[in-house]
């Protein structure tokens, strides 16, 4: 699923103002203006790298290793 663009701005806001929060020695609470994008906020001010979050499988590449074709190659 594709991410809208704007979506993907606000995410980056948030996780920068998270590292700034804590820059700015701010308690590790999650302003209410933030709320929507909370876990990248605590990213920024945990200092994880924003894009570290593991990408989903997805649906079409999860059946091509289902169970069945697995025990087929061995």
């Amino acid at each position: 699923m594709a991410v809208a663009k704007r979506d993907q701005e606000r995410v980056g806001y948030a996780w920068m103002y998270g590292q700034q929060a804590r820059k700015d020695g701010k308690e590790r609470a999650v302003p209410e203006y933030w709320a929507e994008h909370a876990e990248v906020w605590l990213q920024g001010f945990d200092g994880v790298p924003l894009g570290n979050e593991p990408k989903p499988v997805s649906e079409a590449l999860e059946a091509e290793f289902d169970e069945g074709a697995v025990s087929k190659s061995g």
